[in-house]
């Protein structure tokens, strides 16, 4: 896999992404225990998983895109990390990427370029981003297409190696968390710490069937 624009340590750094400096070692560790938590349960095979916060500004696009670096970390692993927050994309900011050639909505709108213009180099090793595109106000009816679930089939399979996160919106207020559950292996709840409730967070984890719940993570960042 070729790497144009590979980012130094200190530019990952910047973009608050973990790398394999000795500087973030401890915040490198906290992703990879997640990582193998998540290998142990899939076994051999490949896997989706969807990020979603509790609530506003809980971190689940933080975790999404660490969470795909430490994938990564294995030269013998790819990440495809696709932003599904429809209404507040933010992981081409985040990662520094122009998505000159559209995102995920441009393609179920308009399929006929394919889905390979909307794959963009991220600078991390192995770790590649479908952005969300234009933002939507409804959502919903895109991840229950037949479209969505063909495309989500197609990057799975035609790569074994290829392990896919999708950065869900906030379960809170909005019922396409649900709605993507359906196309995932397995979901993490991200809850902000000091920020979600017990109570808030049992009536998050209510939403997903307890077979594809993989855990919940607290993240310390916004």
């Amino acid at each position: 896999m070729a790497e144009p624009g590979q980012l130094a340590p200190q530019q990952l750094g910047q973009r608050r992404l973990i790398h394999r400096d000795p500087s973030v070692r401890k915040q490198s560790d906290a992703f990879r225990e997640i990582r193998t938590r998540l290998l142990e349960l899939a076994g051999t095979q490949n896997f989706v998983t969807l990020l979603v916060s509790v609530s506003p500004r809980s971190g689940s696009s933080f975790v999404a895109r660490n969470l795909a670096a430490a994938f990564a970390f294995d030269e013998s692993k790819t990440s495809l990390l696709i932003d599904c927050n429809l209404r507040y994309p933010e992981q081409h900011k985040a990662l520094g990427v122009d998505a000159n050639q559209g995102g995920l909505i441009d393609f179920l709108e308009h399929p006929s370029p394919g889905i390979k213009p909307m794959i963009y180099h991220t600078g991390i090793p192995r770790v590649r981003l479908i952005p969300a595109g234009q933002a939507r106000e409804n959502s919903g009816e895109y991840f229950s297409s037949f479209r969505m679930r063909a495309v989500i089939d197609s990057l799975r399979c035609r790569y074994p190696d290829r392990y896919i996160f999708l950065d869900g919106p906030t379960i809170k207020g909005s019922p396409d968390a649900r709605i993507l559950s359906e196309l995932a292996d397995f979901v993490v709840v991200v809850a902000g710490y000091g920020r979600d409730t017990p109570k808030a967070i049992n009536q998050a984890v209510a939403h997903f069937d307890p077979e594809k719940l993989a855990g919940v993570v607290f993240n310390h960042a916004p």
